[in-house]
C-alpha cells in the first residue's frame, strides 16, 4: 500500500504573540512561589508544631511521592476538561484556590491541640499537593496550544528562567536577611507574614497567566482540532507503553529535579553557609550576588536552544553542570568558617562563586528546558497516534519528578541522621565538625554530579532533535489537512516520521514521497 500526499508549501505553525508567551510563563512562577517557601516548612513543623525532624523529612518525601502518584489522574481530568471557558483557564483558577487555602491552613495548624496537629498537618499537605498539581500541569500542557513553532517555544524558557531566578532569589533574601532578623528566627509571626505574601503574589501571577493563554484556550489549538482522535482510558496505557521519548526524558528530568531540590533545600542552605562557612547572612548575600549570572545562564541556554534545538541545549547543560559540581566539591573540601567573605574578597571566594554558579545554575537549566520539551513530546504523540493527551504527558513528568525529588528531603534526613541529628536538623548555631563537612559536600555536590551523569546517559536514547521535530510538525500539518478522521488514523498509523522529507524549516516543506 502506498501513500501519496498533496504538496504543502508551508507548515501552518500556530504562533503566539510575545506578550502571550511572557504572560503564560507566569503560571510556572505562580505555582513555584509555594515551592520556593515549602522547604522552610520543616522549621515550622519542628520549631512550632514540635514534630520530630527525622519524621518530617520522611513525611515530606512521601508527600512528594503521593503528589506524583495522583498526577496521572489529574492529567486525565485536564485532557477530558472541555468547558465554554476553555480547557486550561478553569484548571489554573481551581488549582490556585486549592493551593492557597491549604497553604494558609498548613501554617495555622498550631491552633489545634497537640493530638490533632500531626493528622491535620498530613491532611493539609495532601490537599496542597492536589491543588499544586492541577496548576503546575497546565504549565507543560498549555504550551502545546500556545505555540508549536520551534523558534518560539524556547522563549518560554527564557522568560521562565529569568523570572524563576529573580523570584527564588528574592524569596531567599527576604526570608534570611529580613524576616528571620525582624521576627527573631522562624517564629509564628514570621510565617504569618510569609504566607500572606506568597498567596498574594501567586494569585496575581496566576491571573497574568490566564490572560496569556486566554486567546489560545480553544479547541482549534488542541492537537488536530476537530480531527483529534478520541482517547479512552485504555489508550493512556498505550501512550505510556509506546512513547519512548516520554519514558526517557521523564526519567532524565526527574534526576535533574533531584539535584535542583537539594540546592534549594533550606537545611542545605544552613549547612553550607551557616555551618561550613560560619555566616548565615552569606546565604542571602550570595542569592543577590548570583541572580544576574543565573539569569544570564538561563537566557544563554534558551537562546542556544532556539538555534540548535532543545535537546542539544539540554545535553550541553548536563555536561557543563557535571564539571561544575565536581569542581564545586573540590572547592568545598578546603572550606572552613571565615574563609568565605564578600567584604574581603580572596581567591577562595572567587573560586567558590564560579563553581557555585556553574554547579547550581547550569545543572538546573534542564529543569527549565523540560517544561517546553514536554510540548514536543505531546506533538510527537499526536503525530504517531492522532491523540492529544498533553495533560497526561505533563503529569507523567510530574510523577517521575515527584518520586525522584521526594528523595531530596529523605536523603538529607538520612545524611544528618547518620551523624547523630535524629531529633532535629543542624541549625544556624550548630558548630562545624568533620562529619558535617563531609555530609555537606556529599549532599550538595558529589551525589548531584552522579545523578547528572545518569541523566546524561539516558539522553542518548532521546531522539527529538531539531530535524525530528520538523518532521513531526510536517506530519501534523498533513494530518490536519486530511479530509476525515479515518484518513487521520491512516496517516498516523502508516506514515513513519522517517518518510517526512525535510526541506527548509524557516521557509517551506514539501512532501515528495511518502512510503507505507
Amino acid at each position: 500500500m502506498s501513500h501519496k500526499m498533496e504538496r504543502s508549501d508551508t507548515v501552518a505553525y500556530n504562533r503566539a504573540k510575545l506578550w502571550q508567551i511572557v504572560c503564560f510563563a507566569m503560571n510556572n512562577s505562580s505555582s513555584n512561589m509555594y515551592i520556593f517557601t515549602f522547604s522552610y516548612i520543616t522549621y515550622f513543623a519542628t520549631g512550632i508544631l514540635g514534630l520530630a525532624a527525622i519524621a518530617i523529612s520522611q513525611i515530606m518525601g512521601y508527600i512528594r511521592i503521593f503528589d506524583g502518584v495522583i498526577d496521572p489522574a489529574i492529567g486525565i481530568i485536564i485532557d477530558k476538561t472541555d468547558t465554554k471557558f476553555g480547557k486550561y483557564r478553569p484548571i489554573i483558577i481551581l488549582g490556585n484556590l486549592i493551593t492557597a487555602a491549604s497553604f494558609w491552613f498548613l501554617f495555622n495548624i498550631d491552633m489545634f491541640g497537640q493530638s490533632l496537629r500531626f493528622p491535620m498537618f498530613l491532611l493539609a499537605l495532601i490537599v496542597h499537593k492536589i491543588g499544586y498539581s492541577f496548576q503546575q500541569t497546565v504549565t507543560k500542557a498549555g504550551q502545546t496550544a500556545l505555540t508549536n513553532d520551534p523558534k518560539q517555544r524556547p522563549i518560554f524558557n527564557m522568560v521562565d528562567g529569568i523570572v524563576t531566578t529573580a523570584l527564588s532569589t528574592a524569596v531567599a533574601y527576604v526570608i534570611t536577611n529580613i524576616l528571620v532578623k525582624q521576627y527573631g528566627g522562624f517564629t509564628g509571626e514570621m510565617f504569618d507574614v510569609l504566607v500572606f505574601w506568597v498567596i498574594s503574589i501567586s494569585a496575581v501571577l496566576g491571573v497574568i497567566a490566564i490572560i496569556g493563554i486566554w486567546q489560545k484556550d480553544r479547541k482549534e489549538y488542541f492537537g488536530l482540532g476537530e480531527k483529534t482522535q478520541k482517547t479512552d482510558l485504555k489508550d493512556y496505557w498505550k501512550v505510556l507503553k509506546g512513547n519512548k521519548p516520554l519514558q526517557v526524558l521523564s526519567l532524565s528530568a526527574a534526576l535533574v529535579k533531584f539535584v535542583t531540590q537539594l540546592f534549594s533545600d533550606a537545611v542545605m542552605t544552613v549547612m553550607l553557609f551557616a555551618i561550613l562557612f560560619g555566616n548565615y547572612d552569606l546565604a542571602g548575600n550570595f542569592s543577590l550576588l548570583v541572580i544576574i549570572p543565573g539569569m544570564i545562564i538561563n537566557f544563554a541556554f534558551s537562546a542556544f536552544a532556539r538555534r540548535k534545538g532543545l535537546r542539544t541545549a539540554y545535553v550541553l547543560a548536563l555536561k557543563i553542570g557535571i564539571i561544575g559540581l565536581l569542581s564545586f566539591a573540590a572547592v568545598l573540601f578546603f572550606g572552613e568558617p571565615g574563609k568565605l567573605s564578600l567584604t574581603h574578597v580572596n581567591l577562595y571566594t572567587i573560586l567558590f562563586c564560579i563553581t557555585y554558579i556553574v554547579g547550581r545554575y547550569v545543572s538546573s537549566v534542564p529543569s527549565g528546558l523540560v517544561l517546553t520539551m514536554g510540548a514536543d513530546i505531546s506533538d510527537y504523540e499526536t503525530s504517531v497516534s492522532g491523540r492529544y493527551v498533553s495533560g497526561m504527558i505533563g503529569t507523567i513528568f510530574s510523577l517521575t519528578d515527584s518520586i525522584a525529588s521526594s528523595f531530596a528531603p529523605m536523603v538529607i534526613g538520612w545524611g544528618v541522621a547518620a551523624i547523630g541529628f535524629t531529633k532535629e536538623y543542624p541549625t544556624v548555631g550548630t558548630p562545624l565538625t568533620p562529619e558535617l563537612k563531609w555530609v555537606t559536600i556529599l549532599l550538595i555536590a558529589v551525589i548531584p554530579a552522579a545523578f547528572l551523569c545518569i541523566s546524561l546517559f539516558l539522553m542518548h536514547y532521546y531522539k527529538l532533535d531539531v530535524k525530528e521535530m520538523t518532521r513531526i510538525q510536517e506530519k501534523i500539518h498533513v494530518m490536519k489537512a486530511a479530509k476525515d478522521e479515518e484518513r487521520v488514523r491512516d496517516i498516523a498509523k502508516n506514515v513513519p516520521l522517517s518518510d517526512m522529507e525535510y526541506v527548509d524549516l524557516s521557509k517551506s516543506v514539501s512532501y515528495t514521497h511518502l512510503r507505507a
